[in-house]
């Protein structure tokens, strides 16, 4: 009963028609079951199907009068259908349709959306192989501490990428659940089994247990995977933006020719497609808070969680949608310019490898602390006057009494720092 959407489509699964037509699907299957159980006469569940439909400016008008969706919708059914539509929302309530057709949306939303992550992992895969062996400073509180590569810095986003696509699988599966148990989720009109039936027909899982309405932490979870998978894809974007900053200039968004990226200053070339991932996934983490609000409700339901869904569950899913597909975009075509990463890798004039000289010299015997002292007072002289880190370590007659200069150059030798990054991809992607 789910259709496949493409990633265009994702509007699609969220407008009133589409809406209006999983209603209708949901009462069909109903209808069937209570056909194939005796309850409803067959030759009417032919009719009902071969027959039903709806006009949504119908529904309107009769919502005008009625104040009251459900009732609108099955109404204008009625008048295409005829007398069998009396078998159309048989021992049903409103719920029981409003939320086995939300399951459908969120099921098909979330296959589209797990598409999504599995292209923004193929893409970070293949640059992070690109860039396995790209060397750049790492910064910890955006000051130069030891080198990395891109590609181990792209590898984390993949990870994480990953952690979200099982987030993001599971929450689907979890919200995939209808329920056709009645106005306070007792069966009271029809057996449990009918809605077990309603629901396989859909390619659901029944709720156990429910009341008028299907749990709405269920909800709640999907809305948390969205919101920790925009944030993911801030960090990217917000990566991106400072590594492009003009005195940084390693990484750039891509500027296609033609485009422009000032009104006033014609060299601009602005990160405005990670700005703009980072801004919206403000709008999906603020829409995480409503939903975890809409789980508190007044004894078996009340109405206060369905506005706000009406909101919060398109804006999000297509706002995550496009997230990534921008995320995507901007990894696959990112510009990189692997001469200015050395640059900036050696204005410290070889500092970074203080840590290393400190390790190798406690290792020799020397007490951490004294060793401690030794590097910094040569490296606190390359802060305050210039020159490079390592003549002064190899004039140092402390150190020198310690280590050789053979052994000293091997402290300052980067591939014997990136020396574990085979065994980090390993790890993550396997022989």
């Amino acid at each position: 009963m789910i259709p496949r959407y493409t990633r265009a489509q994702m509007g699609a699964i969220w407008s009133e028609e589409n809406k209006y037509r999983q209603w209708l699907a949901v009462e069909i299957a109903a209808c069937e079951v209570l056909a194939e159980c005796g309850i409803v006469p067959r030759d009417a569940v032919a009719t009902i199907k071969s027959k039903a439909n709806f006009d949504a400016a119908r529904i309107h008008e009769i919502e005008k009068e009625v104040k009251h969706d459900v009732i609108a919708f099955t109404t204008s059914v009625a008048e295409f259908v005829g007398p069998e539509s009396r078998y159309v929302h048989y021992g049903l309530t409103s719920s029981d349709v409003v939320d086995t057709a939300l399951a459908l949306q969120l099921k098909a939303a979330g296959h589209l959306l797990i598409d999504g992550v599995n292209r923004l992992l193929d893409v970070l895969k293949k640059r992070a192989y690109e860039h396995k062996m790209t060397v750049m400073i790492g910064r910890t509180h955006g000051i130069h501490a030891e080198p990395t590569t891109l590609g181990l810095k792209m590898t984390v986003w993949y990870e994480e990428a990953r952690r979200n696509l099982r987030r993001l699988t599971q929450a689907v599966e979890n919200v995939s659940v209808g329920k056709i148990s009645g106005a306070v989720g007792t069966f009271a009109h029809l057996d449990p089994q009918v809605e077990e039936c309603v629901c396989s027909k859909l390619g659901l899982q029944f709720d156990p247990v429910s009341t008028q309405i299907v749990q709405r932490d269920r909800h709640a979870e999907l809305m948390a995977a969205l919101a920790i998978t925009a944030a993911s894809l801030e960090k990217i974007a917000l990566e991106v933006r400072g590594l492009q900053r003009t005195e940084v200039r390693e990484v750039e968004e891509h500027f296609a020719p033609g485009q422009k990226g000032s009104s006033a200053m014609p060299h601009k070339r602005n990160p405005v497609t990670s700005e703009q991932i980072c801004g919206l996934a403000r709008l999906v983490r603020s829409n995480l808070q409503a939903a975890l609000e809409n789980m508190a409700l007044w004894h078996e339901r009340d109405i206060s969680h369905s506005s706000v869904e009406r909101v919060i569950l398109p804006d999000s899913t297509i706002l995550v949608d496009y997230l990534l597909a921008k995320t995507t975009q901007l990894v696959e075509k990112m510009f990189v310019y692997p001469q200015r990463m050395l640059q900036n890798l050696n204005l410290m004039k070889g500092l970074v490898f203080s840590g290393q000289l400190l390790l190798d010299l406690t290792r020799k015997g020397v007490a951490r602390e004294e060793a401690y002292r030794w590097v910094q007072r040569n490296a606190m002289r390359v802060w305050a006057e210039g020159g490079d880190f390592k003549p002064l370590v190899l004039a140092d007659a402390d150190i020198g009494r310690h280590l050789s200069h053979a052994e000293i150059e091997q402290t300052f030798d980067l591939r014997h720092q990136l020396r574990h990054v085979e065994s980090i991809y390993r790890r993550i992607y396997g022989s």
